[in-house]
């Protein structure tokens, strides 16, 4: 099966605090592209982006996008507190087995994102 998702795109309502929140706390290099009104930071492996445009509003209501941390899902955690981001579930025990866990943070932006790791 191809790959089921294909884009997601993260709102933000401070384009450069989001994007050093997300190179910082997953420790990735994000492509940046600037056209005036819209800006976008794209992740590795064109997986999504942070983007900026108007009326695009950050939110906690919508869909659940989660990040992989896989061995690293407890630095992870640290370094979102670190970085102004809030935890809103701690890292939970997944209770199908061989899944690991997962965590929900809250990013600098005010979305609702998941993690998953420790397999």
């Amino acid at each position: 099966m191809k790959k089921l998702i294909s884009w997601v795109e993260i709102p933000a309502m401070n384009f450069e605090r989001a994007i050093d929140f997300y190179s910082n706390t997953l420790n990735i290099d994000l492509k940046v592209y600037d056209w005036g009104k819209e800006k976008m930071a794209c992740f590795p492996n064109d997986e999504g982006a942070i983007s900026y445009s108007p009326g695009f509003k950050p939110g906690t209501n919508g869909p659940l996008v989660s990040f992989n941390a896989e061995k690293e899902l407890d630095l992870t955690i640290e370094k979102i507190k670190k970085s102004g981001g809030k935890i809103v579930v701690q890292k939970t025990k997944i209770e199908a087995e061989g899944r690991g866990y997962f965590a929900v943070f809250i990013d600098s932006e005010g979305n609702k994102v998941g993690l998953y790791g420790d397999l």
